[in-house]
């Protein structure tokens, strides 16, 4: 008892010289939290922020943006885009006939119509028909007249390499910001492609529409970007600039960047380089109409009153289609009007920059805890608790998303924390493996007192015993096969013995033998022959021939009192049930085949250890088939005597394994311990009582 508790307060001290590591670990992993970006593992924080959108979707509340898609139906119809100035003005007019407050062209017009009358003109000999092509308006000239009759909002696309049709020239509106616009870091482009010139003059805005993708998905959407040195807003800020009737674009920037993007009342908060989290909704297909049903006139009276209008491409093969943050495949415009919406309903994304600092903060005080309390728990208990304290934190990150819009980045916080869990049940493991050298190396010297008080022998036994691995605690983990062993002394001290260890991750070696002669230079012989046999398969070749011959030419050359010993041993492939055995002068091993059959597996034979020298071991090989058992004995099994002097006998064994149902090695060890004893009764046993057995159950 008094060993017991100076080992468990060893053991606590040990383990808590194991904090000052963890504590400097996680004050690393602060840092790392609190730096900005998108942290250490931006994977796996994008992943957690895009669930959050899969299982917590934004509800539409006010749905104030109406697409007007020129779709499949709307160019057969019509015919193949590109279509005529004068009918893309007919749709203008058209939606602008039911007042909206803005319509957003998501359209590209960088060249002349093609289709004008006097781009015809141009290509025709003189003659009437020309002059009379010649004396018509030009269909750009129409549409911009269309242009400056609505409000019309223009797109541009961003280029970071020149390109036909760019230019580093943007008509825009004011954008005003309390910094220097060339300090922001904001998305830039050297040019931009958008529509001509004369369409440009004509509208009320004209916005960027670019958007960069994160790993193939769309998370984030800047506010505003720059074309060279001039801020330009983007297509969605300036929809709601010309919706709202407001004259610019107001900036807050600071020293980290830009903080902050307004336009009349609305404020929207922003990342660093002016872009926000989109909050997507699922997929509503009532935020598009054909543009075939507003040509014709088929939308109720007032569904585009009032409300922002997009005009976009969406047939097939003329418009790019991309996958939002929920996994969604929608066309491009369908981020700006997603974004649009989310501001009209006050349901912004926001990670702010103190979002970090708090990551860090809580995760500091939850390392704290887990350091202090970790070592005082069990095992049971810290498990539960570490598992119970990660689904709070994911729990109350997904809170904050559906509550108030925040980002919180529960699993960079829980994978921190697991890595201080890690570092001190690795400390703590150390120390336990520590005070489990410093108890055996106790208990050994409690042997050796034992046996001064107790006798010679007494102690002799125990420290022999010792020697025995156990079959429970060996393969810790493993499936893919199951062993057990008993060996009971006659005396105190007997010469039986067996052993079993991995040779690597596949092969288990595995030994039964029996040292000839009684008593304690038996006993001794015994352990010098199980380590030495130990000693060559783990050092040298790995083979069974290269063990038996490497074994047998040890022990004879360290055999003073001329003993031998026989022995049977083998190495199991876990991996595909082979065996290989060798027999040196033993009884031969049982298999115990799944159909209840027992069969004598007769290895390659040899004469006992000690007595040849230089003999090669014959090596035999078997194949175990899964659920199949080996069975290796003493014949301290077989010539056990009752008190009339009556043989145990092989027969009797064999019929015992024979009737043994599909079962454990521990319940057929089991099993012929019992029917041993019940044959033997009172009489004293007349030698060592040695079982091995083995199942493979298959390759995984």
């Amino acid at each position: 008892m008094l060993l017991r508790l100076r080992t468990k307060a060893l053991g606590g001290i040990r383990a808590g010289r194991g904090r000052p590591l963890a504590l400097v670990l996680a004050c690393l992993l602060a840092v790392a939290l609190a730096a900005g970006g998108d942290g250490v593992l931006p994977q796996l924080r994008l992943a957690l922020f895009n669930a959050y959108q899969v299982h917590l979707p934004r509800q539409r509340v006010s749905g104030p943006v109406q697409i007007i898609a020129i779709d499949e139906a709307s160019l057969k119809e019509f015919g193949q885009w590109p279509w005529p100035r004068t009918r893309l003005t007919e749709l203008i007019e058209h939606i602008n006939a039911q007042q909206p407050l803005a319509i957003g062209l998501d359209i590209l017009m960088p060249e002349p119509d093609t289709t004008s009358p006097e781009a015809l003109a141009a290509r025709l000999p003189p003659g009437p028909l020309r002059d009379s092509l010649a004396a018509l308006p030009p269909y750009d000239d129409v549409l911009a007249a269309a242009i400056r009759r609505a409000p019309i909002v223009l797109g541009a696309a961003g280029f970071a390499h020149p390109e036909a049709g760019t230019s580093d020239a943007l008509r825009v509106w004011p954008v005003h910001v309390n910094r220097p616009a060339s300090s922001l870091k904001v998305m830039r482009f050297p040019q931009a492609m958008s529509s001509l010139p004369l369409l440009q003059a004509a509208s009320k805005g004209q916005g960027l529409l670019s958007v960069d993708l994160e790993r193939g998905l769309v998370r984030r959407a800047p506010l505003v970007g720059a074309i060279g040195d001039t801020l330009v807003p983007a297509f969605s800020m300036e929809l709601l600039r010309v919706a709202t009737g407001s004259s610019a674009l107001e900036i807050e920037a600071g020293d980290d960047g830009v903080r902050s993007v307004s336009v009349g009342d609305l404020h929207v908060p922003t990342t660093p380089d002016g872009a926000v989290w989109v909050n997507f909704s699922a997929p509503a297909m009532d935020r598009y109409a054909s543009a075939l049903d507003v040509m014709r006139d088929r939308l109720a009276p007032g569904a585009l009153q009032n409300k922002i209008v997009i005009v976009a491409m969406t047939g097939l093969g003329l418009t790019d289609y991309k996958t939002n943050a929920r996994g969604d495949f929608m066309p491009g415009v369908d981020t700006h009007a997603q974004m649009i919406e989310s501001f009209f309903d006050g349901a912004f994304l926001r990670r702010p920059a103190w979002m970090r600092w708090a990551e860090a903060s809580l995760f500091g005080a939850c390392s704290l805890l887990l350091v202090w309390f970790l070592p005082r728990l069990r095992l049971l208990v810290s498990v539960p608790l570490c598992g119970a304290l990660a689904l709070g934190l994911f729990g109350g990150g997904a809170l904050l998303f559906a509550r108030a819009g925040l980002l919180f980045d529960a699993a960079g916080v829980v994978c921190a924390i697991g890595v201080v869990g890690l570092s001190m049940l690795a400390s703590m493991l150390t120390a336990a493996v520590r005070d489990r050298k410093h108890s055996e190396r106790a208990l050994q010297m409690a042997r050796v007192s034992a046996a001064k008080v107790a006798g010679e022998l007494g102690a002799a036994r125990r420290i022999q015993m010792a020697t025995l691995p156990q079959a429970a605690l060996a393969f810790p983990g493993e499936r893919r096969f199951s062993l057990d062993a008993l060996l009971e002394p006659a005396r105190e001290v007997g010469g039986d013995l067996y052993d079993f260890f991995m040779l690597d991750q596949d092969r288990v070696f595995f030994m039964v033998g029996d040292v000839s002669g009684k008593g304690l230079p038996a006993s001794l012989f015994m352990v010098v022959a199980k380590a030495l046999s130990k000693s060559v398969a783990l050092r040298g070749p790995s083979e069974m021939a290269a063990i038996m011959n490497g074994a047998n030419r040890e022990l004879t050359r360290e055999n003073p009192e001329m003993l031998f010993v026989t022995s049977v041993a083998g190495i199991l492939d876990a991996s595909n049930g082979q065996v290989f055995l060798c027999n040196a002068g033993h009884d031969a091993p049982r298999r115990l085949t799944v159909d209840g059959r027992v069969e004598l597996l007769h290895a390659a034979d040899g004469p006992p250890l000690c007595v040849l020298e230089d003999f090669e071991y014959p090596v035999r090989h078997y194949q175990l088939q899964a659920g199949e058992c080996l069975c290796l004995t003493t014949d301290g099994i077989n010539e056990a005597m009752n008190e009339a002097g009556d043989l145990y006998g092989n027969a009797r064994l064999d019929r015992l394994l024979a009737a043994l149902p599909a079962t454990t090695p521990a319940a057929v060890v089991q099993a012929v311990r019992d029917d041993v004893r019940l044959h033997v009764g009172q009489a004293e046993p007349s030698d060592d009582l040695t079982l091995l057995v083995l199942r493979w159950d298959g390759a995984p």
